[in-house]
């Protein structure tokens, strides 16, 4: 059985694994840079890391984007291929939205896939309070 730890502490995320994913894996965001990946980690209001106990690896993240007061964006969540189906994206998402310090945030996040997941997290279709300029890049 695969063990995995999870960790916010951003010195510990590994900036070519988040790199290598998000530029060739994700299909959301591929137009940014290198660097534009790692300003975005770096700016981040928080992260999560998903690491295998027994190395080390790298092998899921998350940020988070926020005014640290009420209200936070959850970006750039993805767990490699191979470490798939094991609830390790529910545990990402968990981690970032309810044990740490935005619990009680109104969190938003964007999403072409991955409702399902989000949905038992307490995500929801927004109302009509809720309004989107969207992103002139396509």
């Amino acid at each position: 059985m695969v063990t995995y730890v999870l960790s916010d502490a951003a010195d510990r995320l590994d900036l070519e694994a988040i790199w290598r994913f998000l530029s060739t894996e994700a299909y959301w965001g591929r137009w940014r840079s290198r660097d534009d990946v790692e300003q975005q980690v770096r700016g981040a209001w928080r992260v999560v890391g998903a690491y295998l106990a027994s190395t080390g690896e790298q092998v899921g993240f998350a940020r988070a984007v926020s005014d640290g007061v009420g209200f936070a964006y959850l970006a750039d969540v993805y767990v490699d291929a191979g470490h798939r189906g094991a609830g390790l994206g529910h545990r990402l998402v968990a981690a970032m939205i309810d044990e740490g310090p935005g619990a009680d945030f109104r969190w938003v996040l964007f999403t072409g896939d991955a409702h399902g997941l989000y949905r038992t997290h307490g995500f929801r279709d927004p109302d009509s309070t809720a309004m989107v300029r969207p992103d002139r890049r396509g």
